[in-house]
This record gives structure tokens, sequence and C-alpha cells, in this order.
């Protein structure tokens, strides 16, 4: 069941990069943050296996502005031997964003809510009673610090204010990546979508999100040790925040 309360966080960074994959060499990004990149955001905030976040709109606060850059990266992937990286260095050209700045809208989806209670806890927002997330974006707690498309671009995270106003443009994006759906056996698959910016807003609410709440990759089996690893840690942290 998708929860009717939304959540806010804004977030912030010198540089971002969220990678366009249909250009194999040179990283170019899109112009904004996509929908993977706002739940990796949230995630890093707050993750629990009994929900989901399901990022509803992303408003773009700053003019979208592009830099080129340099970066040393390697020619093959982490393997069981150690990489040599004098042999496998590479310098690629990167087209980036700079002085980046997002507001992320989202609620949560549980598949097995038993009430409105378990929603309460995670997102609550009644007066002086605040739910784990909104305490968590106040306090600036976060389970890893939060990054913009690639983890060299880390990402500062805080409320919105009031005077954060979306910029007053129209750009048309065309195919972004949404997310990568697993199905059952734990199969990867992209989704993609048409996306625009409307006066400087992504609207994330289309059928792709309704698909990325049936991904298997966050739901271990409850028999396994990852569970019970996670039930102990879960315990720990929410008795830490009461």
């Amino acid at each position: 069941m998708l929860d009717d309360r939304v959540v806010r966080v804004k977030v912030a960074g010198d540089y971002a990069c969220f990678t366009r994959p249909d250009l194999k060499v040179e990283r170019m990004t899109y112009p904004c943050m996509t929908p993977s990149a706002a739940r990796g955001v949230l995630d890093s905030i707050l993750w629990k296996p009994e929900f989901q976040w399901y990022v509803r709109r992303i408003i773009v606060l700053n003019p979208v502005r592009f830099i080129s850059v340099k970066r040393n990266e390697i020619n093959s992937k982490q393997g069981k031997n150690p990489i040599v990286i004098e042999e496998k260095r590479a310098q690629r050209n990167s087209v980036i964003l700079r002085d980046v700045a997002y507001i992320i809208e989202a609620s949560i989806f549980m598949k097995n809510a038993a009430d409105k209670r378990m929603y309460e806890k995670y997102v609550g927002m009644t007066e002086k009673k605040e739910g784990i997330f909104p305490r968590r974006v106040k306090k600036g707690q976060c389970w890893r610090r939060p990054y913009l498309g690639t983890r060299e671009f880390s990402a500062e995270f805080m409320p919105p204010e009031e005077n954060d106003q979306p910029i007053q443009e129209t750009i048309p994006i065309g195919s972004m990546l949404f997310d990568i759906f697993y199905d059952e056996v734990g199969k990867p698959q992209p989704l993609f979508f048409e996306a625009a910016l409307h006066n400087g807003i992504l609207n994330c609410e289309v059928p792709e999100n309704d698909q990325m709440m049936h991904s298997s990759h966050i739901q271990p089996s409850i028999d396994s040790e990852v569970s019970s690893a996670i039930y102990k840690f879960n315990r720990q942290e929410e008795e830490d925040e009461s």
C-alpha cells in the first residue's frame, strides 16, 4: 500500500553526474537527477527492508549548468585478482553538472502494512511526534554519505526552506533511466521512461514507478541470515531513536 504522506528533503552539492547509459565511453550526465539517484539518497538517510521509497517529484532549484572535466578511470572491472592501476588507467572526459540543488518528494510503499501506525513511525510529521525520517534529516544522520550520481560527488542534505523555488524552465530530456528492476529470480532489467522538466519539476509518478514497487533486489529471504542481521540492527536503531 502506498502512503499518502509526502516527505521532502533538500540535497545540494558542488558537482553531480547522473550518467546517461547510452554513451559507452565518455560520461555525459542527464540535465537533472534521475529517480534512481533520488532513491539512493533516500536509502542513504533511512533504509528499512519492510518498505520501499516511492519518488513522486524531483524539483530542480538551481539553473542547469554543465562543465567538462577529465578524470582518471580504469579499463577493467574488479575481479578476483587485484588491478594494477598503472597498467589499466585511462583518462576520460566527463560532462557533469555544477552547483546543483534539488528537493526530493517521496512516500513509502509497504506490501504488508498492518495499519497506518507503521507509516507514522517512519514518516510521521505530527508536531512533537515526528517519524524517524524527518528526525534524521533534521539531525543530518545517514547510514552512508549520500552522493549525486557518482561517489566522488558527495551531497549535503537538509530540510527544504520556505523560499526554495524551482527554476522556471521547461527542458525536454527524452528517454531517461528510471531504475533497475529485479524479477523474482534476481534478473535485472533497466526501466526507461520519457522524461521532461516542466517549470523545473520532474514528475516521477509514472507506470515504471509502480513496477519498481515489486522489485526483489531489496527484499532478502525472510529465513536468511541477512534478514536476521537486519532485524537486530533495526531494533537497535529504533531504540537509539526513541
